[in-house]
């Protein structure tokens, strides 16, 4: 078994093959005890993929794996004793009411703790006494979520864990996010909201068919991205455009705006001070969407 020290999850030169199509290419995944981890890809990424390997359901081509020091394939048992699983798209028995549902998920695990299981029915606002046939997609997934977090466990792996959910619900489901991880535990969030990404996350990984891309702290990863201008009036275009290190200049209205790389902040700033005429300046720390996009584009910028 892992040590505090050890990752939770560990995953080196990870290839999972269905014939001649190649899911997983040399994945390397890495989760640190005790953080919230998202793992970004649009669909098709491999994302999916990777967390059915990690639930022992599934064996890798090539590579190893490890969840808790433990290969999840070879010991499926001891893995899920401590794992909480959500799926993006839930399934459940038709004839069972949600309540049942939930004390069978739970079951699995051991039971739910009933003071917590009643919170989050509540919190949740979810009617457990319905069959399960007349939830709503959103209501499925509250089902899902709700038998996750009424026991704990060391490790959630969440597969799009929000879809369907409303803003308040989402709301209720990243402050569940939080309540675990300041309990010790650990989560590995797949998830395509990048807000939702940048709101829990203390590092990413970005996968594209297949591999990590990029993986570090969001401090770290915005170090690699554009910051956006927007200045009002006084700004030349042609002279920002001639500017090193700045892209994009266009103008909308009165204003002027482009971005701009990390490294050349200050000869922008210097060109915009130096203008003279400036009636407003808005600048834009670089998003988590940013970088997503620049892995998914073409050489003409446009996204695939």
């Amino acid at each position: 078994m892992t040590s505090a020290a050890d990752p939770v999850i560990e995953a080196t030169v990870l290839v999972k093959t269905f014939g001649p199509t190649r899911a997983l290419d040399g994945l390397d995944l890495s989760v640190a005890a005790g953080e919230v981890h998202g793992f970004l890809g649009p669909n098709g990424a491999g994302k999916s993929t990777t967390l059915r390997v990690l639930l022992g359901l599934i064996r890798p081509t090539s590579g190893t794996v490890r969840v808790f020091g433990l290969d999840p394939w070879r010991n499926p048992v001891a893995v899920h004793r401590d794992l909480a699983y959500v799926p993006g798209d839930v399934s459940l028995w038709p004839n069972l009411s949600g309540g049942e549902v939930i004390d069978l998920l739970t079951g699995l695990r051991g039971g739910a703790d009933e003071r917590l299981r009643r919170t989050l029915i509540e919190d949740f606002e979810f009617d457990p006494k319905r069959k399960a046939r007349t939830y709503s997609k959103g209501n499925r997934q509250k089902a899902a979520l709700i038998a996750a977090f009424a026991r704990p466990a060391r490790l959630y792996l969440l597969d799009e864990p929000s879809a369907g959910l409303d803003p308040v619900m989402d709301t209720v489901f990243r402050n569940q996010i939080r309540r675990v991880r300041d309990d010790g535990a650990t989560v590995l969030l797949s998830s395509h909201i990048l807000s939702e990404v940048e709101q829990l996350c203390d590092r990413v990984t970005i996968i594209r068919s297949g591999r990590a891309v990029e993986k570090g702290s969001l401090t770290d990863l915005r170090h690699l991205k554009r910051t956006h201008f927007r200045i009002e009036g006084g700004a030349d275009p042609v002279k920002l455009a001639a500017i090193p290190g700045v892209q994009g200049v266009r103008t909308n209205g009165t204003a002027v705006e482009f971005d701009a790389d990390a490294t050349d902040l200050g000869p922008v700033l210097a060109a915009v001070a130096a203008g003279g005429g400036v009636s407003g300046l808005t600048v834009s720390p670089p998003s988590l969407e940013s970088l997503f996009l620049r892995h998914y584009s073409d050489r003409n910028g446009q996204a695939r």
